[in-house]
């Protein structure tokens, strides 16, 4: 078994790229580090994609293919000086032919001057630049950066992946994992896409001299499991929210309850998550069930006086409520174009007859002139003009044929009718 003081997996970094796991769209023929490889010419390059999933393992391994120095730095350590420093050896570099591909990890972590600071060097080849993300760059990342850069997205390993790279740990430390043939499986699934996660329980499992072989069961028990993607305000949390939004809008109660399970053990804040979704009770189901926002109201406070775990049903609750209820955006449709003619048409006052008349003078004005008082009528409708006299009549609701805004459209239409009878 071999024995050094750095982890496991800095040991077993690939030195190519034929070497790396997984990746195929960047790495398999026709890809874009693959085509950079064959032409022995390397571009500036953004790497996009989750912890673990190999993105500073390709930097080195494309640095080696062409024969260029490696100068690594983090953004989160690192700064403007460290930049111009690192400038200063690759201008030396070039006076004797030889190339610098500077990566930098955590770029977004750069600010927009720390960012803007690379582009001269960019644009006059001191370096190659290769830079690492794990959030998206067209968010994070400045324009003038982005435009000088191509950008590889990279995916999670799959289980496969993942137990290639058991058996490559295996062959290294010369020693075989105390696991079952079903626990190995079970590590793979469990690292959730993360080959430093599986490489680093490897080490451990395999200095930890077991007597016996582990099955799942005993895994779970004797390692933390990778915690799942999920920051509270990242791409991933934007990414959670929006697949549980989509999922409740497509009536798919099973897959809204599966993203919400998902961002709950993730770690995302359940106000959040109650806030956006009585916001969908309002906007997405509106008046087609007007109890969805009261359960969406009940479950919140529910939660708030409950806390978890026993809150949690609660918010389970109103998942399923809010995905099986009818959908109607007519209550959203009409706030806006509401909202877009009281812009349009400034400040035009409310006809007279419907204003009250407190004093004599405002009666001798008009003020009340003609008010109908609706109650009083056969049928406890008028059909007065409520709109400024110098606008036409506007129609911003049009309630569906769908859950109980059927019956709502039933009233506006009976109105509609009278209202055109009394025209005449």
């Amino acid at each position: 078994m071999k024995s050094e003081s750095r982890p496991l997996a800095d040991l077993m970094r690939p030195n190519t790229i034929d070497e790396v796991v997984g990746q195929t769209a960047l790495l398999g023929e026709n890809g874009l580090v693959r085509k950079m490889v064959e032409n022995h010419k390397l571009s500036n390059l953004i790497l996009w994609g989750p912890p673990g999933c190999g993105k500073t393992t390709i930097a080195r391994a494309l640095a080696n293919s062409v024969d260029m120095d490696f100068v690594p730095m983090s953004a989160v350590f690192s700064g403007t000086a460290d930049v111009k420093k690192a400038m200063d050896a690759a201008r030396m570099n070039r006076e004797i032919g030889r190339g610098t591909l500077l990566f930098i990890d955590e770029i977004h972590r750069f600010n927009k001057t720390q960012q803007d600071t690379l582009l001269p060097y960019l644009e006059d080849g001191t370096v190659v630049f290769m830079g690492a993300t794990t959030e998206n760059p067209s968010f994070n990342l400045n324009n003038a950066l982005l435009s000088r850069c191509h950008v590889g997205v990279l995916s999670p390993l799959n289980t496969d992946d993942l137990l290639i790279l058991i058996n490559r740990a295996e062959k290294f430390l010369d020693k075989k994992l105390p696991l079952t043939n079903d626990a190995r499986t079970h590590l793979a699934q469990i690292s959730d896409g993360d080959a430093r996660f599986l490489l680093n329980t490897v080490e451990y499992l395999i200095s930890a001299n077991f007597k016996n072989d582990l099955d799942s069961e005993d895994l779970d028990k004797v390692i933390q499991k990778r915690a799942p993607l999920g920051d509270k305000h990242g791409d991933e949390h934007y990414n959670l929210i929006s697949a549980v939004h989509k999922s409740l809008r497509a009536s798919d109660t099973d897959a809204a309850l599966y993203w919400t399970a998902r961002m709950m053990t993730s770690g995302q804040d359940p106000m959040y998550l109650f806030r956006r979704l009585t916001r969908f009770a309002m906007e997405d189901i509106g008046l087609a069930d007007p109890n969805a926002l009261q359960i969406a109201i009940s479950a919140w406070q529910a939660y708030e006086r409950m806390g978890s775990p026993e809150g949690d049903l609660a918010l389970t609750e109103l998942v399923i409520y809010l995905g099986t209820s009818p959908k109607s955006t007519a209550n959203y449709r009409a706030q806006s174009a509401a909202y877009a003619c009281a812009k349009e048409s400034g400040s035009l006052p409310p006809p007279k007859n419907i204003l009250n008349a407190p004093t004599k003078m405002m009666k001798e004005m008009g003020y009340g002139d003609g008010y109908i008082y609706e109650p009083d009528t056969a049928s406890g409708f008028s059909g007065q003009n409520c709109f400024p006299e110098k606008m036409s009549r506007q129609k911003f609701y049009n309630p569906i044929e769908r859950g109980f805004e059927r019956e709502i459209k039933k009233r506006v239409e009976y109105w509609d009718n009278l209202r055109e009878q009394i025209k005449k």
